[in-house]
C-alpha cells in the first residue's frame, strides 16, 4: 500500500511538472518595439497596430510594447541593438539600416519615383525580395516594407525655387549617403544630426534648413522654425520594419506565422495613414503660415543626375540599376 501510494504521489508529481513545462511554453511572449519618430507619427500609430494584432492573434500571449520618439536611441543604435539582441524590432530609417546593408540605398536615387504607390510597387516586386534577403544576411529580418514619404525641403533663409539657390545653405540630412550626395550636387552644406536634435539645431541656427515628408515636418513641428518650404519631391525613402534575427530565431512556428499576419495587417494601415497625411499635410502646415511653394523639378533632376551615376558605378551598382529598371517599368 505504501509503496502504491509512493509512486502515485511520484506520478502526479511528474504530471504536474509536465503541466507547469506545457504552461511555460505557452507562456507570454514579450517583444520591444522601438522607433524614432513622434506619437502622432503614421509609423506610431501603426506600431501600436502591429501590437494589437499580434495579442489579438496569440490569444494574449505575444506582448509588444512599443517605444516612440527615439527613446531607445537613434535609428543607428537601434539598429546595432536589433542586431545584437539587445532589441527585439524596430520602425527604422532607409538610411540607418543602409549602413549595416548599403542595397537600402538603391531605393533612395532622387526623382526615381513618381508617387509613393510607385514605391510600394516597386518594393513589393522581385527588388524588394533580393533587399529581404540581404538583409537576413545581416540579421535583420524584414516584415514589412513601410512608407516615410517623398522627401520636401524647408528652410530660414528664402524659397528654394531652383538648384542654385541652396548654394552655400546648410542643410541637415539623416545618417544616409544618397542624401548627403543630394544636398552636395545642389551646392548645400549637408550636416547630419539627428532628427530628435533637429528642431532645437534649426531654431539656433546651427543648421539653415532640412528635408524630410510633410508629416515629418507636421509632426516635429519644424514648422515653428522653418519659414519656406519648397515642394521639391528630390527623393523617397521607405521605413524597413525589421525584427531581429537573434529574436526571430527564439520564435516558435506558430508565432512567427502571427508575427507576419500583424506585420501585413500593420504594413497596410502605415501606408494608407501616411499618403493620407501626406495629402493633408498640405493644407494644415499652410495653415500654420509657411511659404510652401511648388517648384520645376527639371533643373533639380539635371543637377542630381550625377549621382545616380556615381551610384550605379559604385560598389552596389547592380542592385542600384536593378531598382531603377524596376522603377522606370512600373
Amino acid at each position: 500500500m505504501m509503496q502504491r501510494k509512493t509512486f502515485l504521489a511520484h506520478t502526479l508529481a511528474l504530471a504536474a511538472i509536465s503541466l507547469f513545462a506545457g504552461a511555460a511554453s505557452a507562456q507570454a511572449v514579450k517583444l520591444t518595439l522601438g522607433h524614432g519618430t513622434a506619437i502622432d507619427n503614421p509609423r506610431h500609430v501603426a506600431a501600436l497596430k502591429f501590437a494589437e494584432v499580434a495579442k489579438a492573434k496569440s490569444n494574449g500571449r505575444i506582448e509588444v510594447t512599443v517605444a516612440p520618439a527615439a527613446q531607445l536611441g537613434d535609428d543607428a543604435a537601434m539598429v546595432t541593438a536589433l542586431r545584437t539582441g539587445a532589441l527585439d524590432m524596430s520602425a527604422n530609417s532607409q538610411g540607418a539600416v543602409a549602413n549595416v546593408v548599403p542595397e537600402y540605398a538603391a531605393f533612395g536615387m532622387p526623382f526615381l519615383f513618381s508617387s509613393q504607390a510607385h514605391a510600394w510597387k516597386v518594393m513589393d516586386s522581385a527588388v524588394g525580395k533580393e533587399l529581404a534577403e540581404k538583409s537576413a544576411e545581416k540579421g535583420l529580418i524584414v516584415l514589412g516594407y513601410w512608407d516615410n514619404g517623398i522627401r520636401q525641403m524647408s528652410n530660414s533663409k528664402r524659397p528654394l525655387l531652383k538648384p542654385e539657390d541652396l548654394k552655400g545653405l546648410k542643410m541637415r540630412t539623416p545618417p544616409d549617403s544618397v542624401t548627403v550626395d543630394i544636398m552636395q550636387s545642389v551646392g548645400a552644406e549637408a550636416q547630419q544630426i539627428k532628427f530628435s536634435e533637429l528642431y532645437v539645431a534649426l531654431q539656433q541656427g546651427v543648421v539653415d534648413g532640412q528635408e524630410n515628408p510633410l508629416v515629418n515636418i507636421y509632426a516635429g513641428k519644424l514648422y515653428e522654425v522653418q519659414k519656406y518650404i519648397s515642394l521639391t519631391g528630390h527623393k523617397y525613402e521607405l521605413t524597413p520594419f525589421l525584427i531581429g534575427k537573434r529574436s526571430w530565431d527564439k520564435l516558435s512556428d506558430a508565432d512567427k506565422k502571427v508575427i507576419q499576419e500583424a506585420a501585413a495587417e500593420a504594413t497596410t494601415l502605415q501606408r494608407k495613414l501616411a499618403q493620407e497625411a501626406d495629402e493633408k499635410m498640405f493644407a494644415e502646415l499652410k495653415a500654420k503660415g509657411v511659404q510652401i511653394d511648388k517648384v520645376d523639378q527639371g533643373p533639380f533632376e539635371h543637377a542630381t543626375a550625377p549621382v545616380v551615376a556615381k551610384w550605379e558605378s559604385g560598389p552596389i551598382g547592380p542592385f542600384v540599376k536593378k531598382v531603377v529598371a524596376a522603377a522606370r517599368a512600373k
